[in-house]
């Protein structure tokens, strides 16, 4: 392999002979000198090179030189390229403060002289033509900070010794809702269902004696949803630790983890942040406010709206003005809403004896709900009862309950959307912005 140079290292690098490949961004042919702007996957630099060009008099000239001036006329941009050639500081560049004289160009592959999206193509365009739309300096930092931020809660885990585990992806049964699974054909006159969640292979580890657990995989919802914030497939982190007096164990554990999380980005790509998408990370501050759902809607309702909900539950625009109360009050963006009706809430979720609500909660980001964490009702007779409430036939979840009649410890998790975080972190209007290939119930290609 060709030693090669990475751009955002060239500022550290002495004066004298270099190599550095990447994709042609910009091309200014000048009579006298010709520009190429050079990106990739770390920075751009500029490359320059004296043009030769015919000579009107028919006077002998360099070929060579003649050949890389044309070559470098013709170059389209997006092509992959490597090239060779000298590196000079120079503080009069505004890129960087270096550039690179042009000694030889070897182009890997060339693109077509027209490229199909524009800065200002439409989001369905761009969508067709990700993999150039992927190419922005804007676009490269979204996956940047979202390695951080992986990183950083996988690290809050490991430091505490929580185990990873990678759940199964095709499923038997449901693991929440019939109404929202994709089913397929398994070997023959079986059927199989993509997992809508890791939930109950989660608890299944707590009943393992593993203790505490997280998972970052696909998770699958046949919902025919088209809003900014809705996905057929999307990434799920998930954590369910043992041994908690209640949710709001999982609760401390979830804003702890956020927090560090927010911290890394913060560290690693606040400033890049700050000069592309015009917005300073906010780390916050721990406690989160927690307001109960019962509360949380009058406050709604005081400030001039009455959300049209029948069963009881914020809707989006609730969640917006609860969260907008939040900011107003407390200075924070993330609000916990808890104590919610067991009829709005899954079977598994435990119930407080004194109350009835459950034990529950959902977790709200700038106006947008990106979790739902609970504790986990534990008892079998109590979870075949709450079960058969629902409607449910225990009979179909007998794998699931199967789990809670060898003894189980009291336990709770959550899950929590990547991409919404992400989208909200950097101040987004969709998640189709944040997601590498995003599908929905119109997309599935590229």
């Amino acid at each position: 392999m060709t030693e090669r140079a990475l751009i955002g290292q060239l500022k550290g690098l002495a004066d004298g002979p270099v190599s550095v490949s990447g994709w042609v961004e910009t091309v200014r042919d000048q009579k006298k000198v010709q520009f190429v702007i050079l990106r990739d996957e770390t920075g751009a630099v500029q490359l320059v090179n004296p043009a030769t060009r015919p000579a009107e008099d028919g006077a002998e000239q360099d070929a060579a030189a003649l050949a890389l001036t044309d070559l470098i006329s013709n170059l389209a941009t997006g092509t992959f390229l490597t090239v060779r050639g000298e590196l000079k500081h120079d503080e009069r560049v505004k890129l960087g403060g270096v550039e690179i004289k042009i000694g030889s160009l070897d182009i890997a592959a060339a693109a077509l002289p027209e490229t199909p999206i524009a800065a200002d193509s439409g989001m369905d365009k761009r969508m067709d033509w990700r993999f150039l739309d992927l190419r922005q300096r804007r676009n490269n930092l979204i996956f940047r900070v979202q390695t951080t931020l992986e990183h950083a809660m996988r690290s809050y885990w490991i430091e505490r010794d929580y185990i990873e585990v990678h759940s199964p992806k095709l499923m038997a049964s449901a693991s929440e809702s019939n109404a929202e699974l994709f089913s397929l054909e398994y070997f023959g006159d079986q059927t199989a269902y993509l997992a809508q969640s890791p939930q109950f292979f989660k608890q299944m580890a707590q009943v393992a004696g593993f203790g505490k657990i997280f998972e970052i995989a696909p998770a699958f919802r046949a919902d025919p949803s088209f809003t900014s914030r809705h996905a057929t497939e999307f990434t799920s982190i998930d954590a369910e630790i043992s041994w908690i007096d209640s949710h709001e164990d999982v609760a401390r554990m979830q804003e702890e983890l956020l927090a560090t999380a927010f911290q890394a980005v913060k560290d690693k790509h606040g400033a890049e942040i700050e000069e592309l998408f015009g917005l300073e990370v906010q780390v916050p501050a721990i406690p989160f406010p927690r307001i109960p759902l019962a509360e949380a809607l009058e406050i709604v309702k005081s400030r001039g709206y009455e959300v049209p909900r029948t069963d009881g539950d914020l809707d989006p625009e609730g969640e917006r003005q609860i969260s907008a109360y939040v900011e107003e009050t407390y200075g924070h963006q993330f609000v916990f809403i808890t104590d919610y009706h067991p009829e709005i809430r899954a079977f598994y979720h435990m119930r407080d004896e004194e109350t009835g609500l459950t034990k529950s909660y959902d977790l709200l980001f700038k106006g947008v709900e990106i979790t739902t964490g609970a504790q986990r009702e534990h008892r079998v007779d109590v979870l075949i009862a709450q079960a058969k409430e629902k409607g449910l036939e225990p009979e179909h979840l007998d794998f699931y309950l199967d789990f809670f009649r060898y003894g189980a410890p009291p336990h709770g998790g959550f899950g929590m959307g990547l991409a919404r975080v992400m989208m909200l972190l950097l101040g987004q209007d969709s998640i189709r912005e944040v997601t590498y290939l995003f599908r929905g119930p119109t997309r599935l290609a590229p």
